[in-house]
């Protein structure tokens, strides 16, 4: 089973600005968890936090199991350079790093491996491709097929289904649940509710602190996401400063 993620009175941010206030929260071990909320909620700072990016400015992030080689983090495609001269076989091969290192060759059963994760996401036969030349749809199988091999317990998702087609979607869904099914935890930020209401379970409602969390059916509810909306808005970005901590 995947871990479990605990949040103790969590507070991340950038230059001493706070993105997530006082967050106590806990992701069971095994849960299929949607991250929702207003833009600049704080979502996908959480997940850096997770990740170690960011070092809180107060509280912590308590990882059972906590091995950082078992979380594999999927960023936004907006922060992938996809001009860099890679072809979809080496991106995806990448995902082995951790278990083989970065300039070892490929033997047989590790080759065997990277055609079976792009088999798994439809890529056959764009082995040799430039990433540049992919679709919106096409390099997030690259990146989702890259996931699989790297075989982790925590699976961070930042907006997997932005910009990409329905077909491409429903695929990515159907290989996030089968995660679930093997009892990983997924933890992914989402802005389309009716993907969440229809395959995750739990959610997060975020708002740069909690607003609620739970079964997706009493979290997303009208006073709820109005609550959302009404402290997004009202947050001054000048009143509140992060003072403890902020030499970390």
């Amino acid at each position: 089973m995947g871990p479990s993620v605990t949040f103790e009175n969590l507070t991340l941010g950038y230059d001493r600005h706070p993105a997530v206030h006082h967050l106590n929260a806990v992701i069971e071990a095994g849960a299929l968890t949607a991250i929702v909320g207003p833009n600049g909620a704080g979502k996908s700072t959480l997940l850096k936090g997770i990740t170690r990016t960011l070092v809180p400015y107060e509280g912590r992030i308590t990882i059972t199991e906590n091995e950082l080689h078992r979380i594999a983090y999927l960023p936004q495609q907006a922060d992938i350079d996809r001009s860099f001269p890679i072809t979809v076989w080496d991106l995806v091969a990448m995902g082995l790093w951790r278990r083989i290192g970065a300039f070892r060759l490929l033997r047989g059963d590790d080759r065997r491996r990277v055609a079976e994760a792009l088999d798994a996401v439809g890529l056959t036969g764009f082995e040799r491709r430039p990433i540049g030349s992919l679709s919106g749809g096409q390099m997030q199988r690259t990146l989702f097929a890259r996931l699989l091999l790297q075989d982790a317990s925590l699976i961070l998702l930042d907006e997997p289904f932005t910009a990409i087609d329905e077909k491409t979607a429903a695929d990515l869904l159907d290989l996030i649940a089968h995660w679930h099914s093997e009892e990983r935890t997924v933890i992914a930020v989402l802005h389309d509710f009716d993907h969440v209401r229809t395959h995750f379970p739990r959610a997060m409602l975020l708002s740069r602190e909690l607003v609620a969390t739970g079964p997706t059916a009493e979290v997303l509810t009208g006073p709820n996401l109005a609550k959302a909306r009404q402290l997004c808005e009202a947050f001054d970005e000048s009143a509140s400063i992060c003072t403890r901590g902020a030499a970390a």
